[in-house]
């Protein structure tokens, strides 16, 4: 029962870091295949939402199962603690891409004129598309790092849960 538990927490945690890493490989495949930048964009956005979705799932699995992880003597309660507020960070920003970001990011692309592209690059809608644009990478980044951390730190939990008490090494 162990190994599937930590199976499960190891794929969540695969899936939703797998998706990050390749997210950016596809966003250029679709700018460099796609005669239309628009077009691409909008490949891209609802590539992103999808993204956003499979971390949902994953980061709520992974939660999950690292708060359950000390009740079924998988993990020490102490070394489960990092992981879980990484996950909720991961989660947050995530929420707030999904939630904030692009929408704010859709209105400005309306309001200049439905192509960011062909828009006045002095345009203030515009301005704010590209600067929205600059958060998103940041919080996908950060989601990145996070996740990175997080799969250090759940790999560490297996060591310390694997670890005898200090005393008994004495005691033999």
């Amino acid at each position: 029962m162990k190994t599937l538990l930590r199976t499960l927490l190891y794929l969540a945690l695969i899936v939703w870091l797998g998706a990050e890493v390749f997210f950016p490989v596809v966003a250029a495949v679709s700018f460099t295949t796609q005669p239309d930048t628009h077009l691409a964009g909008t490949i891209v956005g609802q590539l992103l939402r999808i993204l956003h979705s499979m971390g949902f799932v994953s980061g709520i699995v992974a939660l999950a199962l690292l708060a359950l992880a000390p009740t079924w003597n998988i993990y020490k309660s102490r070394v489960v603690i990092a992981p879980m507020v990484l996950l909720v960070l991961m989660l947050a920003c995530t929420a707030y891409s999904q939630f904030g970001i692009i929408p704010a990011m859709e209105r400005d692309r309306i309001a200049a004129g439905g192509a960011i592209n062909t828009a006045d690059t002095t345009n203030p809608y515009t301005q704010d598309f590209n600067e929205l644009h600059n958060r998103s990478l940041f919080v996908e980044e950060a989601v990145l790092l996070f996740g990175l951390i997080t799969v250090v730190l759940v790999a560490r939990a297996e060591t310390v849960s694997g670890e005898q008490p200090r005393f008994a090494t004495v005691m033999k």
